[in-house]
């Protein structure tokens, strides 16, 4: 994973690089790494337990951006259009707790959601809060939705669905401000929670779904 992070932090620098010259920044493009949490969000969120899930379920997503609104109201809010990609590495064959989980294969995610950033300007320095609200579509069932729906003790499993809402939140910090490398300006590195779930039931009557903490890099062009 460190060696596949080195390389993406490379192409994304050169093509930041070789973008900024015009001053445009109206586009992003982020590449990211994570693994599966058995935790729920508020868990998360609230108590910064990044611990993995027993079955060792990771994902690698792509996602790009188109700058909507800068400066929303006023205030040092930034909005985005983003659509992604996702491959969910499943597992192909494994019990845990009595419940088998076979038969699956990779699995793909498509995204489209709105993007809003906050930016905290301190000392020629950024970091941004990051909230994304939108849809995630898998051509299978995530094997992580079906861990969170099945009972370990009566086996039986609630609804889980391909098509459920979708939440993207980031914390991340500009790396050129804070190295003080002018050409690595607007390229960004950070934490992601990628977050599909039902919402209590609104999306096909799913009340479960799945986290995914991850790291990203970033680049604004």
């Amino acid at each position: 994973m460190h060696s596949l992070m080195k390389v993406l932090f490379l192409l994304l620098t050169l093509f930041s690089v070789s973008l900024m010259a015009d001053g445009v920044k109206k586009y992003s493009f982020r590449v990211a790494y994570g693994y599966a949490s058995e935790k729920d969000l508020g868990d998360i969120l609230l108590t910064a337990d990044f611990s993995k899930h027993p079955l060792n379920l990771d994902v690698i997503a792509i996602d790009a951006g188109y700058l909507l609104k800068e400066r929303l109201f006023d205030l040092p809010i930034d909005v985005y259009m983003k659509g992604g990609f996702s491959k969910f590495n499943e597992v192909s064959d494994y019990q845990l707790g009595g419940v088998y989980y076979g038969g699956y294969s990779d699995t793909y995610e498509v995204l489209a959601y709105i993007k809003l950033f906050y930016n905290l300007d301190f000392a020629d320095n950024r970091i941004r809060i990051g909230f994304g609200e939108g849809v995630s579509y898998v051509n299978d069932l995530l094997v992580a939705e079906v861990y969170d729906a099945t009972d370990p003790l009566t086996h039986q499993q609630d609804p889980t669905a391909r098509f459920l809402n979708y939440l993207d939140i980031t914390l991340d910090f500009d790396v050129g401000k804070l190295i003080r490398v002018k050409s690595l300006e607007n390229v960004y590195m950070g934490y992601l929670l990628k977050h599909r779930s039902g919402v209590f039931g609104l999306f096909s009557g799913v009340h479960g779904g799945s986290n995914y903490n991850s790291f990203y890099i970033e680049t604004n062009f």
